[in-house]
């Protein structure tokens, strides 16, 4: 570009993302660099290099300071996450079947990761889905099944695939929403527990426990 070229050894500075100047270089024959004439001029064209940029995948420094901007996510997690390919791309396809970019980077920081340290296992390893996890975290935005329940649910999905709702359904984990439905349990449970209650007004509270 017409610029002058400087001999010198530079640093990276990762927080600044710049490169500085650390020493100068001497000429190359004080480094015996001679010329080879078995190596033949190479001419490198716009178009050629376009074509290589397009063949290059989003790298993950931009991939981390992406899901920071677009996502929401705090350095750290964008960091966790883009440290594999495989996991930043299970993570993409999560938000696929839900918008909750955060809850599906919590699942996978805290549970999916978890499981896979503690038992030595890859991603690849495991037969939970992108789709399975994103459908999840659907039932749990909609009160279908509770937070804990979904712990349960995870757990069937990692070791067999299967999709959550099916799952739900022949386990019998929908959540029960409806005060009503609710309230009507809980009269049952203290009519027919009168000791218990009587315990609870007296004083131990671990009757409350047992009610519960």
């Amino acid at each position: 570009s017409g610029g002058a070229v400087v001999q010198e050894t530079r640093r990276w500075d990762e927080a600044k993302e710049k490169t500085f100047s650390m020493r100068g270089k001497e000429e190359s024959h004080d480094y015996r660099y001679f010329p080879d004439p078995d190596l033949v001029l190479v001419r490198i064209d716009e178009e050629w290099k376009e074509r290589v940029r397009a063949s290059i995948p989003e790298l993950p420094d931009s991939r981390r300071k992406r899901y920071v901007e677009q996502y929401g996510l705090t350095a750290y997690d964008a960091g966790v996450i883009t440290a594999s390919k495989r996991l930043a791309d299970f993570f993409e396809d999560c938000l696929n079947y839900t918008k909750d970019a955060k809850a599906v980077a919590n699942w996978i920081m805290g549970d999916l990761l978890g499981y896979l340290n503690a038992n030595g296992l890859e991603l690849d390893q495991v037969k939970i889905t992108s789709r399975g996890l994103g459908e999840m975290i659907g039932l749990i935005e909609k009160g279908t099944i509770s937070g804990k329940i979904a712990k349960t649910v995870f757990k069937e999905m990692l070791e067999t695939g299967r999709l959550p709702r099916t799952i739900v359904e022949e386990q019998g984990l929908v959540q029960i929403s409806d005060e009503g439905a609710i309230r009507e349990v809980v009269e049952r449970v203290i009519a027919n527990n009168p000791q218990s209650v009587a315990d609870y007004k007296a004083g131990k509270e671990k009757a409350l426990g047992f009610l519960v």
